[in-house]
């Protein structure tokens, strides 16, 4: 029984928490495909664990469209969804899957891709690339041909991570180009500048700048710091000294007999 005055979210965690938000619209416009005339496109979101959908369109399906006369198929599938979380790691991600009829008229994939939903507010546009695993032998793949058994992900979202995809072979088949409307809020609250015309300044909280004046001493050194490097300098010296006089030559025996002084004979020393 809860008491009067005190609500249920109060009591059990202490208030709601705080998060910013994310809303994104658009259209998936156009595709571009190498030998394909006619196809169609299923999208949906991959996110993080602190991520949170909260409304819009999760996953779903566009509408079969032909090439045209300008060599584009306009797919115009529009695209809605919201998000929340406390935290950008793993930023959501739209994956793509396009199908299409082959020769026989299997329904046989025609390309993967993702792109990571624009972190700047505003209408973005994007091109993304799509692309089919290959057989691993020729085989297998005369073999898909005829069967309209292709090699496709069992699990598409393996498009949007890197893990598990290091050994695969795969081709372009073409570009889906996609329209973005981003709306964010609350992003600044948690420190994420994302707005164009903030982030080209150099800084809200600049460093200071010291005059001439303020600017920090530089300290002096200590007596004992003077002392060690005189008798460093005496050392040095010293060593100088030896290393000048092991190199001058000593005189020979023939040099040091003209050195020598000449004493004059006297008779009188003699008597």
């Amino acid at each position: 029984m809860q008491r009067p005055g005190l609500s249920s979210s109060s009591s059990t965690t202490g208030g709601p928490k705080s998060k910013f938000l994310m809303m994104v619209t658009g259209e998936i416009s156009v595709a571009e495909m190498i030998n394909v005339q006619t196809i169609y496109c299923k999208y949906f979101y991959v996110f993080g664990s602190d991520w949170r959908f909260i409304g819009g369109i999760k996953e779903g399906v566009s509408a079969t469209s032909s090439k045209g006369v300008h060599h584009k198929i306009a797919l115009n599938t529009p695209i809605e969804a919201t998000f929340s979380s406390t935290n950008p790691f793993k930023w959501p991600q739209i994956v793509l899957a396009c199908y299409g009829p082959d020769l026989f008229g299997n329904d046989v994939i025609r390309g993967y891709g993702s792109a990571f939903l624009p972190t700047v507010p505003g209408r973005t546009e994007r091109k993304v690339a799509v692309f089919v695993p290959q057989a691993s032998t020729t085989m297998h793949k005369i073999l898909g041909f005829f069967t309209g058994r292709r090699a496709e992900y069992v699990d598409p979202r393996i498009v949007s991570t890197s893990e598990g995809r290091e050994v695969t072979r795969v081709s372009t088949q073409g570009l889906v180009t996609i329209t973005f409307d981003i709306v964010l809020k609350d992003m600044k609250k948690f420190g994420y500048d994302v707005i164009p015309q903030s982030i080209a300044r150099a800084s809200d909280f600049p460093m200071p700048v010291f005059n001439e004046t303020e600017r920090p001493r530089r300290l002096s050194k200590a007596p004992s710091e003077t002392q060690q490097t005189e008798e460093t300098q005496i050392i040095r010296d010293e060593t100088t000294v030896e290393a000048v006089s092991t190199n001058v030559q000593s005189p020979s025996p023939i040099q040091e007999a003209d050195d020598q002084e000449v004493i004059p004979y006297e008779e009188s020393q003699m008597q």
